[in-house]
């Protein structure tokens, strides 16, 4: 057992070294490489989340804008609509009055062709009354001296 121990001494007394170095390299490892990668890393996170936040903010922006730009649509659609329908209303109102000054000027032509039709009727009932009496003589005359004895 002294023996075990006395080659465990020796063991442990020759690893100092090793351990030594050892330290050594784990505390330059941690000195020159893990520190500016860390560094080096985080920036990079730091970078790369603020590019995000960054689409984030410009995504969002866009969404406020394209909202903006819809709402102009919308209102820009509705004063169409809206000039499109008084534009309509406003031909209905003249075609209206265009029909009615049409139906009152058909209205007029008619009432003077009744009354020219009502004075030419009037006149062929006076030419036929002033002439039915003539006629009337003249059928008498061809008549009568057939009937009267067929002299002549």
């Amino acid at each position: 057992m002294q023996e075990i121990s006395q080659q465990l001494g020796t063991l442990f007394v020759s690893a100092v070294p090793t351990i030594l170095l050892f330290i050594v390299l784990v505390i330059a490892y941690q000195l020159l490489i893990q520190g500016p990668l860390g560094a080096t890393l985080k920036e990079r996170r730091a970078r790369t989340d603020g590019a995000v936040e960054d689409a984030q903010k410009a995504i969002a922006v866009a969404e406020v804008r394209a909202e903006e730009y819809a709402a102009k649509l919308r209102q820009a659609r509705a004063e169409v609509y809206k000039v499109r329908e008084q534009r309509v209303k406003q031909w209905s109102v003249e075609r209206d009055a265009a029909l009615d000054s049409a139906r009152k000027a058909a209205g007029v032509k008619v009432n003077e062709a009744k009354a020219e039709l009502e004075g030419e009727a009037e006149v062929a009932r006076k030419s036929i009354r002033s002439s039915a009496a003539e006629l009337a003589n003249q059928v008498v005359r061809a008549v009568m001296p057939a009937i009267a004895g067929g002299t002549r």
